[in-house]
């Protein structure tokens, strides 16, 4: 695989590596394997909630990797995919992972989206994966095999495909009932950091972007994950799911003990 150099990547003079694994609660040796990735990528998923609330504030979102650091490790708040997958990529850089940096087309929502998602392609034991903790309630739950395409990929409650299409790109879909939807498609052109500028910048401020929109809080779990959009909590267990609402003075305590999240 292509590995870019360091200064292509987010840097951040605050990093510190254990005061991340505190954070996303590790416990263990960091083993650099493809158990010891997942378990890693599962811990930081099952702490760090995805969440665009300073988006819906109306606030700048900073890709300075001092910010990222200080936001999700200090702050203990989340963030969307620069800052999860972000400060993920700092901690693959620090215990020796190679790793580059994709774009991505969301294919969620209908119509023509520009390559606005961020996501890592690794190589662990010899094998190149798709490593992604930024895509909300669809997330990959582990890394994903890139040479594992046109199969069903079984990830705790959830399913996923890899497909290669037409034009040499990667499609990926989950299973949601018995319909295979579409998440988003990428090719594996290596980017650098400051490539996702301006996409950066079209989704915390654009009045078209999803995120300005919307409020959206996931925080994953062992048996699922919870999902708060706009005044609503999807809570999937086990692959059960149950939908309830709420008025909108309940949001911060629900953030509080759903979510984690203290203002």
């Amino acid at each position: 695989m292509t590995q870019l150099k360091n200064h292509y990547k987010i840097e951040a003079s605050n990093f510190n590596l254990q005061q991340y694994l505190d954070r996303v609660k590790f416990s263990g040796e960091i083993e650099l394997t493809l158990a010891g990735i997942k378990k890693l990528m599962q811990s930081q998923l099952f702490t760090v909630p995805f969440e665009d609330i300073d988006v819906q504030a109306g606030k700048i979102i900073s890709l300075n990797g001092d910010d990222i650091v200080d936001q999700i490790v200090t702050k203990k708040r989340g963030g969307y995919c620069y800052q999860i997958n972000g400060i993920f990529s700092l901690m693959l850089q620090e215990i020796g992972i190679p790793h580059y940096y994709i774009a991505a087309r969301p294919m969620v929502n209908p119509g023509e989206n520009a390559k606005t998602h961020f996501g890592i392609i690794a190589t662990i034991e010899n094998e190149d994966y798709l490593i992604d903790l930024g895509f909300g309630g669809n997330s990959i739950r582990e890394p994903l095999k890139l040479s594992k395409t046109g199969k069903e990929i079984q990830q705790d409650s959830d399913t996923f495909t890899l497909l290669k299409t037409e034009n040499d790109e990667y499609l990926l879909q989950v299973l949601i009932g018995k319909e295979w939807s579409n998440l988003y498609s990428f090719d594996l052109t290596p980017q650098r950091w400051i490539d996702f500028k301006p996409a950066n910048y079209y989704n915390y401020s654009h009045p078209d972007s999803f995120f300005v929109q919307n409020l959206i809080v996931v925080l994953q779990n062992p048996l699922g994950k919870k999902i708060l959009f706009k005044n609503s909590i999807k809570s999937v267990l086990n692959g059960k799911t149950e939908i309830t609402s709420f008025e909108d003075e309940d949001l911060k305590s629900i953030l509080e003990t759903d979510f984690n999240l203290k203002f």
